[in-house]
């Protein structure tokens, strides 16, 4: 069932890591990758900014341009430096030293700096901040908020981020059965539940039917392995085990039955939706908990009401 389900996911996203051939920058035989680091070859050096190529016998259109600021004072032509290659305002291919926080096909929590009619930027960790594309938002954003992304290219050839991270999470862990483990709600289906990434790595999913109560994308979650699928992915769970689980429920009826005057307006024979609405438990998990302080004698069910004997 749940092979079924990944699959479907797969068809409606319809992402890959990257765009098929998009990882190199091609012009005229060159290849230099962006959003990757590389070890590049100084071929021309000006006032402002230096060339860096494979080889000396490129031309300018087919370098990457690197900052004299971020240039070793001892380097000369010839001089081979490792740098990390992203395109300009311009859509001229920049090189720099300095390391960003995500490289193509990574996940990686960054901040938001601001909002604007394209889409929010994040601090990566350059000078040219990354674009998060409105489309590309599983929610919306705002300055301030931490979001956990992944590196594309897009069809224009630039690196942007993206929030719609399946494809790139990690499918092989250690974690095994019963594992407790944390995770972030990165989108959520109606369909299938809520998608979460396990220590913001590894893809995990919380089916719908044990998906109660509220999720929203960003949320931290302390979570337990209920599964391990033979592709590595994990099926997780926010339910503590099975007699804990029920001790904690029963402890949340107590508590919302005191908030409102020592009794629920509800019973047992409530419907799902109004248990799930009031408390965030399906309507197994109530009954159970139900049971469990009636045999305690805590409780007494009474005129379609639960009230507390205490």
């Amino acid at each position: 069932m749940q092979k079924g389900i990944y699959l479907v996911v797969l068809k409606i996203q319809n992402r890959t890591p990257y765009l098929s051939g998009a990882s190199e920058h091609k012009d005229g035989g060159n290849m230099l990758e962006l959003g990757k680091k590389q070890l590049l070859r100084i071929v021309k050096k000006v006032k402002f900014s230096i060339y860096l190529a494979e080889s000396e016998e490129k031309s300018e259109k087919e370098c990457a341009m690197l900052s004299s600021r971020q240039v070793p004072k001892e380097a000369k032509e010839g001089t081979e430096i490792e740098v990390f290659l992203y395109k300009g305002s311009k859509g001229r291919l920049i090189a720099t030293v300095s390391e960003p926080k995500l490289h193509l096909g990574e996940v990686a929590v960054l901040p938001v700096l601001e909002v604007s009619k394209i889409g929010a930027f994040l601090d990566w960790g350059l000078e040219k901040d990354l674009l998060l594309p409105f489309r590309e938002q599983t929610k919306k954003v705002k300055p301030g908020d931490s979001v956990l992304v992944a590196l594309y290219i897009d069809r224009s050839q630039r690196l942007c981020a993206t929030m719609k991270v399946y494809h790139y999470l990690k499918t092989k862990s250690s974690y095994v059965i019963g594992d407790s483990v944390e995770g972030r709600v990165y989108e959520i289906s109606d369909n299938f539940g809520v998608f979460v990434a396990v220590n913001d790595r590894y893809s995990a999913l919380i089916p719908k039917k044990d998906a109660q109560g509220s999720y929203v994308v960003g949320q931290k979650l302390k979570l337990r392995v209920t599964a391990v699928r033979e592709d590595g992915k994990l099926t997780v769970t926010t339910k503590r085990k099975a007699y804990l689980q029920t001790d904690e429920d029963a402890k949340k009826i107590l508590e919302a039955a005191s908030a409102g005057g020592r009794e629920l307006q509800f019973d047992d024979k409530a419907s799902p939706q109004i248990i799930n609405q009031e408390l965030g438990l399906s309507k197994s998990a109530f009954k159970r908990a139900v049971g469990h302080l009636l045999k305690e004698r805590k409780i007494i069910q009474e005129n379609g009401r639960i009230k507390i004997l205490l």
